[in-house]
């Protein structure tokens, strides 16, 4: 079993260290926590390699109005 850091894992990820990092505390990746540094089974990268790229798209219903004010009509505009 071959350990590496979280900066490795990222090289061969091509991500962020920190990214990686989150990964690990989402468990999406499993990793062993010795003397404040994670370190990660090389074969374990194998769960997140074919992962979806991106942030989600947000649903319908979830999305915010990029215009919080409301047009005015004709007859309300102020002269």
């Amino acid at each position: 079993m071959a350990l590496i850091s979280t900066k490795d894992a990222a090289a061969r990820l091509k991500l962020s260290a920190r990214r990686v990092q989150e990964l690990v505390k989402q468990g999406r990746i499993p990793a062993q926590l010795i003397g404040g540094v994670y370190l990660i089974d090389h074969r374990d990268l194998a769960l997140v390699k074919d992962r979806k790229t991106g942030r989600p798209r947000k649903k319908a219903a979830e999305k915010k109005s990029t215009r919080p004010w409301k047009p005015l009509r004709t007859g309300d505009q102020k002269k």
